[in-house]
């Protein structure tokens, strides 16, 4: 088998342009993989046809050499941008094989260690960012059977809080405990906003809800940083859906202050080094709830990932706080029903683009999420200019 075309689509969803491909085959076998990432849809959709000429005529099963041929032969470091077009590769590779064996991707590396998924809402809160509106929407996504809810409380704020700010985001977060009772899990996204005094501080102001974790308070780009954060923080700390390499993931487990690990298949380069990631942070006890915010391909690699992982912890759901044609851009999509995700028995993805569908919704550049812009939870569509 040999591989003669990739193509490429981008769905303009307003909060983020979701990047697809497809790799055809001689036996006219094809894949699909997504490439997404928040702002640079067109550059990753670039980088994907930059990178096509290295992989013509290879065999898909070669997902070893073929990862090689896009990141090492390059001789390059374009983190996530370069790590996300070859992902888009590297995944539909992966639905190709599955489909040429007839076997989903989990069945190629050990098999399914869960029969089904429990699974965190994020995205739910579009709104005022006011306690009465977050305690409102957290009660009705409770009530739909999720277990565990993801928000960021903060606003635009950036290194530090104000004592306003600081004051709202504790009594959001309190109304949300309220509002959903003690038996919901909720996850404190720090969307990488804080320096370590900030994030220790809150995190001690916060533990009297009892989080389940603290995402990223501070850069990850400062592993030294995060490892200060998580040793004096009361609450865990998550983190990890920004890197780009394992080695990265390598320099931070290391300092075993770190339990839970989110990596994000897109920004690796594809499934199977996120797979490794996860292998790694199995050796150090950690746990893994990857990164999936992204697209609905994405959602679909992920939950082939996680069904493989004895260390697997929650799978994250955009899908379904996204725009309502989501599910019409792709078959079979993910569904979650009373806060679990069934793990299906598809070949490959178990998936396929809906190509008419996605053209019905152009890429548009002011697509993608300002987290720094005041009222950014509202998710209104952005401006041009």
């Amino acid at each position: 088998m040999r591989i003669t075309a990739i193509d490429t689509y981008i769905a303009g969803n307003p909060w983020k342009n979701w990047v697809f491909a497809r790799v055809s085959t001689d036996e006219d076998i094809y894949g699909v993989g997504e490439g997404t990432l928040n702002y640079f849809g067109k550059t990753v959709e670039g980088a994907i046809h930059e990178l096509k000429p290295l992989i013509l005529g290879m065999d898909p099963f070669q997902i070893e050499v073929i990862s090689q041929r896009l990141v090492r032969d390059v001789y390059s470091e374009g983190a996530q941008i370069h790590m996300c077009a070859v992902a888009a590769i590297e995944i539909a590779c992966w639905d190709i094989i599955g489909k040429a064996c007839n076997q989903p991707v989990y069945n190629l590396w050990g098999g399914r260690c869960h029969e089904r998924l429990r699974a965190y809402a994020n995205g739910w809160y579009r709104g005022p960012r006011t306690p009465e509106s977050f305690a409102e929407k957290a009660r009705a996504v409770a009530r739909r059977g999720y277990s565990a809810l993801k928000f960021d409380p903060f606003g635009s704020s950036w290194r530090h809080l104000s004592r306003y700010d600081f004051d709202l985001s504790v009594d959001i977060i309190g109304a949300v405990r309220d509002a959903v009772g003690p038996a919901v899990d909720l996850l404190i996204e720090g969307h990488c906003r804080f320096n370590v005094a900030t994030a220790v501080e809150f995190a001690e102001a916060i533990q009297r809800f009892r989080p389940a974790w603290f995402e990223e308070p501070v850069p990850h780009t400062h592993i030294p940083a995060m490892v200060e954060v998580a040793r004096r923080s009361p609450v865990a700390i998550a983190t990890g859906e920004s890197f780009s390499t394992k080695q990265q993931f390598a320099e931070l487990v290391k300092h075993e202050a770190v339990s839970i690990y989110q990596p994000e298949p897109l920004n690796l380069g594809g499934l199977w080094a996120a797979r490794k990631v996860a292998d790694m942070v199995d050796a150090h006890f950690g746990v893994i709830a990857p990164h999936s915010a992204q697209g609905p391909v994405c959602s679909a690699a992920c939950v082939q990932l996680n069904a493989s992982l004895t260390n697997f912890f929650i799978h994250e759901i955009f899908d379904e706080f996204n725009e309502p044609w989501e599910q019409e851009i792709v078959t079979n999509p993910v569904k979650v029903v009373e806060g679990y995700i069934e793990v299906p028995e598809r070949p490959g993805l178990g998936i396929d683009l809906n190509i008419e569908e996605i053209r019905r919704h152009p890429y548009q550049q002011e697509n993608y999420l300002p987290l720094f812009k005041p009222g950014w939870e509202k998710r209104e569509r952005q401006t041009a200019g």
